[in-house]
């Protein structure tokens, strides 16, 4: 466990989280690059090293990448309650804000104003990426080995894409590593960390509750509703969100396809217009691209539905990731662990540079957004001011002059 642990209270977690997921547009790598920021280089709460760990765990784990390394970052600092705490923090500003986008658009059908102000945000959230990729690589990348693999790994990734080629690359990542340092590791080794304070039984114990209260939830509905189709609507919703969560791989834009095809093609629960407008509100808000789940529940079954189709997205995958999250701290005293890790954190480096030039292409370029990248990033990486600032006011600006 790390050493966060014992100063590290369920309060500030959830205030920290709540105020990340507020703030954390642009996806995966954004929410990263925010968490890096507050609670690395200006809290110290844990080290940049046990990030790179919960990427590479949530890369191989089924569900949205971006909960999955919060959810792995509260268990190692709280424990359980920590897990669950920051997970449903960092959900909940972005599931209000689609719950709201969504009674709009099926009030109003407009939704311009929120795409400015995300318009706005875009150049800030890459500069804070770049800045943030900088500073990693700094900490990071110590020899010829490494500065190779995060080059390979990030232009590897940029050129070709898809998420075979990032569990490729990481697991490349991994197997060069252990190839180049498991020798010196096992030399340097030394005793292991001890146990947790959280055994695999207490786990375990946790785990059966959580998953005795989703199975409460998809009962509710039926002592309560009165009509026999509204609880079978969200009994549906819930099934097949969970079954998602759990056996999709690769983050949200692997998701994508697979609801298209399920919701709209077999279901014809949303139009391909209003599925592609959920996918649109899903990028438009921060956090992960998979709350338009909370849209596509919203259509369905009203605020009952965006609740359970939420829920069902998320927890599932997330209850596994802490299974996984408790195996992981019991292997990080292993040399073998340590030197695999050499290789992992250079090529996941090397990825969110990739993502941050991606992000870059999508952009129309012009003065004003050329002014604020540059202003962002200087205001970061020279003054140092906090992301959770910088974004916000790069959004603001964007209402202004974009």
């Amino acid at each position: 466990m790390n050493s966060g642990t014992n100063k590290t209270s369920l309060y500030y977690l959830f205030i920290t989280f709540l105020k990340i997921g507020s703030i954390s547009f642009g996806g995966f790598m954004s929410l990263v690059a925010v968490i890096q920021d507050e609670m690395v280089k200006k809290k110290r709460r844990f080290s940049e090293d046990l990030i790179l760990e919960g990427i590479g765990l949530a890369s191989i784990m089924p569900g949205p990448l971006a909960v999955n390394v919060v959810t792995f970052l509260g268990f190692m600092l709280k424990g359980m309650r920590g897990a669950l705490l920051s997970m449903f923090a960092v959900i909940f500003p972005s599931f209000a804000l689609v719950l709201v986008l969504s009674v709009l658009y099926f009030e109003y059908g407009d939704l311009s104003m929120a795409t400015k102000f995300f318009d706005g945000i875009m150049p800030g959230v890459i500069a804070i990426i770049i800045s943030v990729a900088f500073g990693m690589a700094k900490k990071s990348i110590a020899d010829f080995m490494q500065v190779l693999i995060c080059i390979l790994s990030g232009l590897l990734l940029f050129f070709f894409g898809g998420f075979m080629l990032t569990m490729a690359l990481i697991l490349a990542g991994g197997l060069s590593g252990w190839l180049a340092y498991a020798k010196q590791e096992r030399i340097d080794h030394q005793k292991a960390i001890p146990a947790m304070k959280h055994p695999l039984k207490q786990t375990v114990f946790f785990l059966g509750g959580a998953a005795l209260i989703l199975s409460v939830i998809i009962i509710m509905p039926y002592i309560f509703a009165e009509l026999p189709e509204t609880v079978e609507m969200l009994r549906e919703l819930v099934l097949i969100f969970s079954g998602m969560s759990l056996s999709l791989f690769g983050g949200g834009y692997v998701f994508i396809p697979a609801m298209q095809e399920v919701i709209v093609d077999q279901l014809g629960w949303l139009s391909v217009r209003e599925f592609s407008d959920a996918i649109a509100v899903g990028q438009i808000t921060p956090g992960p691209i998979l709350i338009s789940a909370c849209f596509i529940g919203y259509k369905v079954s009203g605020i009952p539905g965006a609740i359970l189709a939420t829920m069902a997205i998320f927890l599932p995958s997330g209850l596994l990731m802490i299974l996984g999250s408790h195996f992981l701290d019991t292997l990080r005293g292993s040399y073998i662990f340590k030197s695999i890790f050499k290789g992992v954190r250079p090529a996941v480096i090397g990825m969110i540079f990739s993502a941050a030039v991606k992000m870059g292409f999508n952009l129309t370029l012009n003065w004003q957004v050329m002014v604020l990248f540059l202003a962002v990033f200087l205001l970061h990486i020279r003054f140092n001011i906090s992301a959770t600032i910088l974004i916000p006011l790069s959004g603001l600006l964007g209402l202004v002059i974009l």
